[in-house]
């Protein structure tokens, strides 16, 4: 196709394509999806190789938010079967992270539901980042505690923080739809305030939600023009006790497009394939890996994920190897260092040991009084 031609050749050079464009690629039919994952992997990988970097998410306060963000489990007026809890002291924080982080994440996400951190709140976090690095020292720290005051921004950065993490969600045109307690713009002012105070930019979306192709072109697009480092892509997770509980709209073939899209839009920025990605991209979670270059491990804030060492062996399976902590993420015009391509592809040692767990002998169906697996 023409059109992946020329997202290729601007996506080699760190060009975005024109709206047209993008949207022309949520608009490619099932015949043509190899194809279009297959465009943007030569993108993914002329930026990061094939490595994938791990992320590790700690709730560390649950539930009882007093937003009504239409999408969210933890909303003001939300019946949903979760966790609630204040928060976590800095101890039980860190021995959450440490799992994470002895399961290969490179990176822990400290999130807490509520508009947004008092300066109390902005102090436990910051003795939860000092006991988490006693066992982790390498580890990168992200905060997502909602709405943020300049004063509390700059704090965050002294306390360690390397990125904050604040999602755009959805279009500007959209938002009114999806939550009344806020607007787009705190959640732009807030990505901006972010980088100001000197953190990392993380913010992105969630699809799935009733939105049009324009609607996620818009986000995506405005997410590029906040220049933020590392673009999160959820898919609606449609909690039962959620005003989107019935949302049922994707399909794995477009949530590959999305991801697709965004990786055009955004070919030099990390590209984060999160929640609800069991759930709606399902067997074809590998090929995503071929798009995007970073998850999250195991399970997420308020739902469970596919167990980690699932994720390490899809990883290897698919033929991509996990960051290194310590390394840098981003190619070197963004502050990282480039991708080394030679032998980042390692295949297994000859030695290493059978995959005996893989055979499980049939005990049911045939020849047994038990019902066949079909």
């Amino acid at each position: 196709m023409e059109l992946l031609i020329t997202l290729v050749e601007k996506g080699l050079r760190g060009h975005s394509p024109t709206r047209e464009e993008a949207l022309a690629v949520l608009a490619t039919s099932d015949d043509d999806l190899l194809d279009v994952v297959a465009a943007a992997g030569k993108v993914r990988r002329k930026w990061f190789g094939r490595r994938v970097k791990l992320n590790y998410l700690v709730n560390l306060k649950s539930g009882l938010c007093p937003e009504d963000c239409s999408y969210c489990s933890q909303r003001l007026g939300s019946t949903a079967d979760i966790l609630t809890y204040s928060w976590l002291k800095p101890h039980e924080a860190a021995a959450v992270a440490e799992a994470g982080t002895k399961g290969g994440a490179k990176r822990v996400c400290l999130v807490a539901s509520g508009r947004g951190p008092t300066d109390r709140d902005v102090e436990r976090v910051a003795s939860t980042i000092e006991a988490i690095k006693q066992s982790s020292p390498e580890v990168e720290i992200c905060a997502c505690l909602g709405l943020l005051s300049p004063q509390q921004a700059a704090r965050l950065r002294d306390a360690g923080v390397h990125a904050y993490s604040h999602n755009l969600n959805t279009s500007e045109d959209q938002y009114g739809k999806i939550c009344t307690t806020h607007g787009f713009a705190d959640r732009v002012e807030t990505v901006r305030r972010s980088r100001e105070a000197g953190m990392s930019a993380c913010s992105g979306l969630i699809a799935g939600m009733g939105e049009s192709d324009a609607d996620l072109v818009d986000v995506v697009f405005a997410l590029r023009d906040l220049d933020v480092d590392s673009v999160p892509v959820n898919f609606l997770i449609p909690f039962p006790g959620t005003p989107l509980s019935r949302t049922w709209e994707l399909t794995p073939q477009r949530c590959l497009r999305i991801l697709a899209m965004v990786r055009f839009v955004c070919p030099d920025v990390e590209v984060r394939l999160a929640g609800g990605r069991e759930i709606h991209l399902r067997g074809l979670q590998p090929l995503a890996l071929h798009i995007v270059n970073s998850i999250f491990l195991g399970d997420y804030l308020t739902s469970e994920g596919q167990p980690g060492k699932a994720d390490l062996e899809m990883i290897k399976d698919a033929g991509f190897v996990v960051e290194e902590p310590g390394s840098a993420t981003l190619p070197e015009h963004r502050g990282g260092t480039a991708p080394t391509q030679p032998g980042e592809h390692r295949d297994a040692p000859a030695t290493e040991p059978a995959r005996t767990d893989l055979v499980t002998p049939r005990r049911r169906g045939a020849g047994t009084d038990l019902a066949p697996n079909a």
